[in-house]
């Protein structure tokens, strides 16, 4: 029907009717991968693999989450940067 290629394709959103025999769903087909890239929400992206999330342990992110309880204000975006680079 639409002469494009399965990495633009992206489908979801499916519910089965009462009975079965019918499920409907959503699509979204896209120009480019760009677009795919721009517009579709990250999850999505994961599941066709275009997006690596990255890994955290569940220690450091209690450990973070504890550090952020102490500060108050802006200075909660500071507690989590990390180490500043030695120049």
């Amino acid at each position: 029907m639409y002469k494009t290629t399965p990495d633009v394709i992206f489908v979801f959103g499916f519910r089965t009717h009462y009975r079965g025999g019918k499920t409907t769903g959503f699509g979204m087909i896209y120009d480019s991968s760009l677009d795919v890239k721009k517009n579709e929400p990250k999850h999505r992206l994961t599941r066709h693999g275009l997006y690596e999330k990255k890994k955290t342990s569940r220690k450091q992110k209690k450990e973070r989450k504890n550090r952020m309880k102490k500060v108050r204000g802006t200075a909660k975006a500071n507690v989590g940067a990390g180490k500043k680079p030695k120049e």
